[in-house]
């Protein structure tokens, strides 16, 4: 198995690259890190259970079992962190369909926008929060689905606590896109979400959009600055 040298390890730093299927010359995943990072991903699918296996691991898998080797390309290297985790977003947003499970440092804020949707995010009012409002990004499958299928499955967090919320707020780059009440909170399954496969572990919902007068409160508005999500935590709540 490939690996690099100590020599080569001391002059790459920290660095961003792409791992491609050499049957289509697809990027299917982007990463950063040091050392021999890059090629750890080709042991975690040798030692993973197929049940249990991420996009990444199985597109992996896919490739190795058709007789290929996936292409590695670093993208930038001798990179300090921040840098590194800058590029790595950067890159993340420039390739769909990534088997990236997040997306990259601050991209619900700063990720890929076309010129009008920042002029409308900047411009847009700071909601006030006036309910008990779970605030999610969607800003990877909105435009796929909308904003209500985007919004409703499926998530890691406390369906206890997700059922303290009188509303749930599809967010879409820092601005308010739609406005639910969510009516039962159900185990993410094809069985409860018939067209969906099963996400063991994760919770959706089943709602309505609100009414006029409470989606007026929010509906277009920015979220302010205290709500912005991180990089693998796509969800918010504006209560404690």
């Amino acid at each position: 198995m490939e690996k690099f040298s100590s020599e080569v390890i001391d002059v790459l730093n920290n660095y961003v690259y792409r791992l491609i299927d050499p049957r289509n010359g697809e990027t299917f995943y982007v990463g950063r890190g040091v050392g021999n990072r890059l090629f750890s991903h080709i042991r975690e699918e040798l030692g993973a259970n197929a049940d249990e296996a991420s996009d990444k691991l199985k597109k992996i898998r896919e490739i190795r079992l058709a007789g290929f080797e996936v292409a590695h390309v670093v993208h930038r290297h001798g990179l300090d962190v921040e840098t590194a985790a800058e590029v790595e977003a950067a890159l993340i947003d420039a390739y769909p369909g990534l088997t990236n499970s997040v997306g990259g440092k601050d991209s619900g804020d700063r990720g890929a926008m076309h010129a009008k949707e920042i002029i409308a995010a900047y411009n847009a009012e700071k909601a006030e929060f006036k309910h008990r409002a779970l605030l999610i990004s969607v800003n990877r499958t909105a435009s796929e689905r909308g904003p209500y299928d985007a919004v409703r499955y499926a998530w890691k967090l406390s369906k206890k606590r997700a059922m303290q919320a009188e509303l749930v707020l599809a967010i879409e780059k820092g601005v308010i896109k739609g406005v639910f009440v969510p009516e039962k909170w159900l185990p993410a399954t094809s069985e409860n979400f018939p067209g969906r496969s099963g996400e063991p572990g994760r919770i959706g919902f089943v709602g309505r959009e609100a009414a006029a007068e409470i989606s007026k409160l929010y509906l277009g508005k920015r979220i302010p600055d205290e709500y912005k999500f991180g990089t693998a935590m796509p969800i918010r709540y504006t209560w404690s």
